[in-house]
């Protein structure tokens, strides 16, 4: 069985950690990239620079709060890109702001979930998108 590759774009070295062990202590095989900003995102994205041999994700999971290019920004780019729009982008962030969560969807997000605050409450939200996009959706192909 293939490993899913996942690409999860966040600045918060909490939330990386609490993301990568739920993904580790889960059932499914993974393997996770990450990028700490938009711009990185988007240059492990279109392969550019060092990033020439990176993995095209099987999906992607966003924050909005990011540095030098925000996770709307960087949405914005993929469904935009004929390359990469395929990909299922799920935007994960502590916002809950109306404005933010009509604008990911307007910009083809594929889902919106705010991050709980609670350690256990986080992981258990993390389990249940693996659950879904990785155990019941049919994700795309990227190779």
């Amino acid at each position: 069985m293939r490993k899913i590759q996942i690409l999860l774009v966040e600045d918060n070295d909490g939330d990386i950690l609490l993301i990568s062990e739920a993904l580790e202590e889960g059932r499914i095989l993974n393997e996770l990239q990450i990028a700490k900003d938009g711009q990185e995102a988007i240059l492990l994205l279109t392969k550019a620079g060092e990033y020439i041999n990176a993995i095209t994700p099987d999906i992607i999971l966003l924050d909005i709060n990011l540095p030098k290019k925000n996770g709307h920004e960087v949405l914005k780019f993929i469904k935009n890109n004929a390359a990469l729009k395929q990909i299922p982008v799920i935007m994960l962030t502590t916002s809950s702001t109306p404005r933010d969560v009509v604008e990911a969807y307007r910009e083809h997000a594929n889902c919106y979930i705010t991050k709980p605050v609670g350690g256990l409450d986080f992981l258990t939200v993390i389990s249940q998108i693996e659950e879904f996009w990785f155990s019941i959706v049919k994700l795309p192909s990227t190779t």
